[in-house]
């Protein structure tokens, strides 16, 4: 116990949080299971607000030019005292190699960083398939910049579905029931289409709630940006043991 106390005299100003996250500047109802829901986590974490970035400003517009909003929301994380940093937009992939050069702690920018590594355990012949909020909208930066392999299975939320309409308008009225529904049928079109999908990967950090219904319906493994901070969390405080039984 010394030693991590120790490691927690670093000078900060809140203590015991260890995640931050970005959230963009948005309205609607969260959820548990969302990333910007604090239920969502089993862990403190803290959030900075990407003030005047919407969704449609990363994913249809060009992220690039909220680059100084970001690396601001990083700065303020860092000076809090958090020792690891995540987005709550998968599309942010484009930017992350700029995001990673400025950050001083560990940042995950994407759920879309999970890809080599599911794709690495799945059995030969399965891939993955990416579920994402926009198609037309990306890029194959989205994944190279991850080091994704590009080519993938893509399945896209509805545009006039409630996802998708509910982000657009700030929605409080949030449906979970349909919300859900939408997104299984976007994975059972996908699947259909692509018997060789083994594994689902979210792009949108809105879709974590759902992610145990797809699991249970389909039989396969989902990783989304909750699986990933989570994993992220634990190399950053790994679990302790008894050294003697």
């Amino acid at each position: 116990m010394h030693k991590q106390d120790d490691a927690d005299r670093r000078r900060r100003p809140v203590h015991g949080t260890m995640i931050g996250i970005i959230v963009l500047d948005t309205q609607f109802r969260r959820l548990p299971g969302d990333i910007a829901h604090v239920d969502s986590w089993d862990f403190p974490v803290q959030f900075a607000v990407a003030r005047n970035v919407r969704p449609q400003d990363v994913i249809e517009g060009d992220a690039q030019e909220a680059l100084d909003v970001f690396r601001g929301a990083i700065d303020q994380l860092v000076a809090l005292g958090v020792d690891g940093i995540t987005t709550s937009c998968g599309y942010l992939s484009a930017v992350h190699r700029q995001l990673r050069e400025h950050s001083p702690v560990p940042l995950a920018s994407s759920s879309l960083q999970q890809i080599p590594m599911v794709l690495n355990m799945l059995p030969a012949g399965k891939t993955a398939g990416v579920i994402v909020s926009d198609r037309s909208a990306m890029r194959d930066i989205h994944f190279t910049n991850v080091g994704s392999p590009t080519g993938l299975p893509i399945a896209e939320l509805p545009e006039a579905g409630a996802i998708r309409r509910n982000m657009r308008t700030n929605s409080l009225d949030i449906d979970a029931g349909e919300q859900e529904d939408e997104v299984l049928d976007v994975v059972r079109r996908l699947l259909a289409s692509h018997p060789e999908v083994g594994a689902i990967v979210s792009e949108c950090a809105n879709l974590p709630p759902y992610s145990a219904a797809i699991q249970r319906t389909f039989g396969l493994p989902v990783f989304d940006i909750v699986t990933l901070v989570t994993w992220m969390h634990g190399g950053l405080r790994p679990r302790t043991f008894p050294l003697f039984g």
